[in-house]
């Protein structure tokens, strides 16, 4: 009734336009969950610390980073990048940096809140036997919040994976950008949003699913 036609968009097509684009999508999620997750408890600790050295700054950057659109960050990296190291580095590298400055404000606030779900009885038990601070929070705190803050991480992960379509704005060849390639060769537009749609809701239907049936076992455990 539309008109559509998706007869184009066979395996040899999938393979010459999008399959690099959903590969470098798959990369940007991975690397800027681990980064964020890296940085963010490290941002978390800053602003449990006590120490207004250390929380003010950390403080400020989350706000911050949590107070601005993504697409505009992405921007930011992409425009003022080159004139801070003096030479461009590329849409993919600046995606890459930006998503993990920009996710690391996120992970920090779902570790903060892990950290915090901890009982207190657990610090203390930890100090009763004689650990420092670090000993305390590596062996005792961080591998307890991960477990319990877990779900929650997978699911902005898969939050992330969407948003990795904003690099877009930057002309960075993601899922997306192998889509609308493919559309603006054939002249087939539409279908190719469509499609990508398509693609994006299994991915993350799945992905979901999946965070669901973790997060149930995970309350079995307890």
């Amino acid at each position: 009734m539309l008109g559509l036609d998706f007869s184009y968009f066979d395996l040899e097509v999938l393979r010459k336009f999008v399959f690099g684009g959903l590969l470098f999508s798959v990369q940007l999620t991975v690397i800027a969950t681990l980064g964020g997750v890296l940085f963010g408890t490290l941002l978390a600790l800053m602003r449990l610390s006590g120490s207004k050295l250390l929380t003010v700054p950390a403080t400020f950057y989350v706000n911050g980073m949590r107070s601005v659109p993504l697409v505009m960050v992405i921007l930011w990296f992409y425009l003022l990048m080159p004139f801070v190291i003096g030479r461009p580095i590329g849409a993919e590298w600046s995606a890459i940096i930006t998503f993990v400055a920009f996710e690391a404000a996120y992970f920090s606030e779902i570790m903060r809140a892990g950290i915090q779900s901890i009982p207190r009885g657990q610090v203390f038990a930890g100090q009763a036997l004689g650990m420092t601070y670090g000993q305390n929070m590596r062996l005792v705190i961080l591998p307890q919040a991960f477990r319990n803050m877990l779900p929650v991480l997978l699911t902005q992960t898969i939050i992330l994976f969407q948003d990795t379509s904003l690099v877009y704005a930057i002309g960075a060849y993601d899922l997306l950008k192998g889509f609308t390639n493919a559309g603006k060769i054939y002249g087939r537009t539409e279908e190719a949003y469509i499609f990508a749609a398509l693609v994006y809701f299994v991915i993350c239907f799945a992905l979901s699913w999946s965070v669901k049936r973790l997060q149930a076992k995970i309350a079995i455990v307890r």
